[in-house]
């Protein structure tokens, strides 16, 4: 499954109110509807609350027809209490304009705090019929068996950085998923967008959060060009792009979905349609060994959040 992530709606540091605005989150949403798009992702830090608010007023502004759109949305790790994550959620629905959300995920660990509480609040939400069902995101596999058990229900998803060139979560948490009848949602499956292709040698500048990303500093664009090269051979016989090859490599197992966002209709409609896209074994193979000879330098930040994670 393809669904759309809407971190960008309302984020500065993606363009917003520079490249693109409202009534561009208002067709990319109308045309995410029209593909079969049904799963929206964001998030009450997302723009300090407006990729919420962008997005719930896209969803309304969007033709009627059918299925109702699934929402799924986070609170943050400082919601320690049951009765601050009660409270997150009920700003959280105002801000989308719903009284319901088919997914409620607790954003990030938090090492200095229980995670009973927080699940405490997700329950009480759950029988009050505001929320469809409990994820959590970025989460080891430890953390999201302790935060199930905690709940005494199934955390159904985990929400994790997945990418051909991020991999970890096939140690642990997909097989996992598989196994458990669980769903890893994969964000940053083209890795902010280093995999489009765009930003490689002689490609564009990165900016705003891709500023900061040390995968996208020069010395790491050069050692990226084997894997492009590989990209661009697989998305030639195709007839695709590389974005939409790295997309299907992501879905090419059961239970994962992908969640890339877009700052255009032709972005979401390209993101769609890689779902479509069937890699043989061999390129499979191909895009794997490529990915694996990619040694980038990594920064303290990006270190950090990897140990984070394990």
């Amino acid at each position: 499954m393809v669904g759309l992530g809407t971190w960008q709606f309302g984020s500065r540091g993606w363009g917003w109110g520079r490249d693109f605005g409202p009534a561009d989150a208002n067709a990319i949403v109308a045309r995410a509807r029209e593909l079969g798009v049904n799963l929206f992702d964001t998030a009450e830090v997302y723009g300090g609350g407006e990729s919420e608010r962008v997005l719930g007023a896209a969803l309304r502004a969007a033709p009627a027809g059918g299925p109702e759109p699934f929402i799924a949305t986070k609170v943050w790790p400082t919601r320690v209490l049951a009765r601050q994550v009660r409270a997150a959620a009920a700003r959280s629905l105002a801000r989308l304009g719903v009284e319901r959300v088919g997914l409620y995920q607790v954003h990030w660990p938090n090492p200095l705090a229980p995670i009973g509480p927080v699940m405490a609040g997700m329950r009480a939400l759950t029988e009050e019929g505001r929320i469809g069902a409990v994820g959590v995101s970025n989460f080891s596999l430890t953390r999201w068996k302790r935060a199930e058990a905690a709940l005494g229900a199934p955390v159904v998803s985990n929400q994790v950085s997945y990418s051909l060139l991020h991999r970890d979560p096939e140690r642990g948490l997909v097989p996992h998923a598989q196994a458990a009848g669980r769903t890893v949602i994969a964000y940053s499956p083209l890795a902010q967008g280093l995999l489009s292709g765009r930003y490689g040698p002689g490609g564009a500048r990165p900016g705003g959060y891709r500023r900061a990303n040390r995968l996208f500093a020069t010395g790491n664009l050069r050692r990226l060009a084997p894997v492009l090269d590989v990209l661009g051979q697989v998305a030639a016989a195709h007839g695709a792009s590389p974005a939409q090859v790295v997309l299907a490599w992501v879905l090419r197992g059961p239970n994962v979905v992908v969640i890339p966002g877009a700052k255009s209709v032709r972005q979401v409609e390209e993101n769609a349609a890689a779902a479509d896209i069937t890699l043989r074994p061999d390129e499979v193979a191909a895009l794997e060994e490529a990915a694996a000879s990619f040694r980038p330098v990594l920064g303290l930040r990006a270190l950090a959040a990897r140990l984070l994670n394990r």
